[in-house]
């Protein structure tokens, strides 16, 4: 079976932050009395990316960078000149789409006045803020370094510099928040006209400080009615929702995580960035992660060091992989997609798709994978269903 390669993206990580958040398991790292090294970062991520072309070599063939992100930790440390350095060092090494879409996540409290002019012009199209929360005192609680206010001024500066493509990030279901504490963040954000809100829950993650001493959180029942609430709150201010957790405006999906739930392809470079390489002429898509501290990725300086595991994603993998993305998605995907991205024929998840047909987990429609309403509450349970 002849397969085309899926879109390709390019993720980048930086991965210090100015306080690490107690609910956060990202590879990010508090700053400490010395700066990071910023400028010299910047050195290591294109060494990494000559490196991973090395590697993949004609994997990479032809294939355009339909989107990048910069995600952290907090990317918005670095300046606009260290953004451009490395903008103008991956074009120099990977051909862009015309209309590339470049995500920088940014904390409120980290831009400066004046940053957005030079990121815009750098290239960086679309900016990601991590707002969270519109109360002042469940900012604290979050261990957030921003206010509501200067969440609303920041996002306003970036509007001002020129910026037409904007995300929020909002939690709910915090420590002691209500519904009405959580439609009211949903309307704040709403006020700033953004193109895009990313609406998620808070969970407690291993491994961090909110998982050794677990705040009073709203049960599953509450946490439910709080994200069917600001559903209907989004859509009724025009944000369709595409995915369990995104909302946007029309013609305003992020390219970069639908790439993501689609299957495609990414690289990934920095401290602890993992990503997703399929080979089509010798039918496997393999991962890749780097190294995770900054320190010890930047002494491998571009070497094998670099690199904190490497594996193909044996078939047995594939059809869970596969569904732990797709089915994220509320109009779900072809189902001759599945086969396109992983090489597996249809028939290795037609037992699973009867099942959860059966338990109306799926629609029961021939061409087309997505999730029921109930589907989409057992989320878990429905991807879960496709392990070998």
């Amino acid at each position: 079976m002849s397969r085309l390669a899926p879109p390709l993206s390019l993720y980048i990580h930086m991965p210090w932050c100015v306080k690490k958040c107690p609910y956060c398991d990202f590879n990010s790292h508090g700053l400490r009395s010395e700066p990071p090294p910023y400028a010299d970062y910047i050195n290591h991520l294109l060494a990494d990316l000559d490196a991973d072309r090395i590697d993949f070599g004609a994997a990479l063939a032809n294939r355009p960078v339909i989107s990048i992100f910069f995600g952290g930790g907090t990317p918005s440390l670095f300046s606009p000149e260290l953004i451009d350095r490395l903008l103008d060092g991956v074009r120099e090494r990977l051909p862009l789409a015309d209309a590339a879409e470049i995500t920088l996540e940014t904390n409120p409290g980290t831009v400066e006045h004046g940053r957005f002019d030079g990121y815009l012009a750098a290239g960086v199209n679309r900016i990601s803020f991590g707002v969270q929360s519109f109360d002042d005192d469940k900012l604290k609680r979050l261990g957030r370094i921003h206010s509501a206010n200067e969440a609303e001024a920041a996002v306003k500066s970036a509007q001002d510099a020129g910026y037409a493509n904007i995300n929020l990030d909002l939690m709910y279901a915090l420590p002691q928040q209500t519904l009405d504490d959580a439609l009211a963040d949903v309307d704040r954000a709403v006020a700033l006209q953004p193109t895009h809100v990313s609406h998620y829950q808070l969970t407690l993650e291993p491994n961090t400080a909110f998982a050794a001493n677990p705040p009073p959180l709203p049960d599953d029942d509450h946490a439910w009615a709080m994200q069917e609430a600001c559903e209907e709150r989004l859509a009724t201010a025009g944000y369709g929702q595409y995915e369990i957790s995104a909302y946007a405006q029309p013609d305003r999906r992020c390219a970069h995580n639908l790439n993501y739930w689609r299957f495609g392809d990414y690289l990934g470079i920095g401290a602890g960035a993992h990503g997703k390489l399929s080979d089509a002429a010798r039918g496997q898509v393999r991962r890749r992660w780097k190294t995770r501290h900054p320190r010890a990725y930047m002494e491998a300086a571009g070497g094998t060091a670099r690199i904190g595991g490497d594996s193909v994603v044996s078939a047995a993998e594939l059809p869970f992989e596969y569904m732990l993305n797709a089915l994220r998605l509320v109009e779900g995907v072809p189902l001759a997609d599945f086969s396109e991205r992983t090489g597996l024929p249809p028939e290795r998840i037609a037992a699973a798709l009867d099942t959860a047909r059966r338990r109306d987990w799926l629609h029961d429609d021939p061409q087309q994978l997505r999730t029921t309403a109930l589907g989409q509450r057992f989320l878990n349970d429905v991807i879960a269903s496709f392990l070998d």
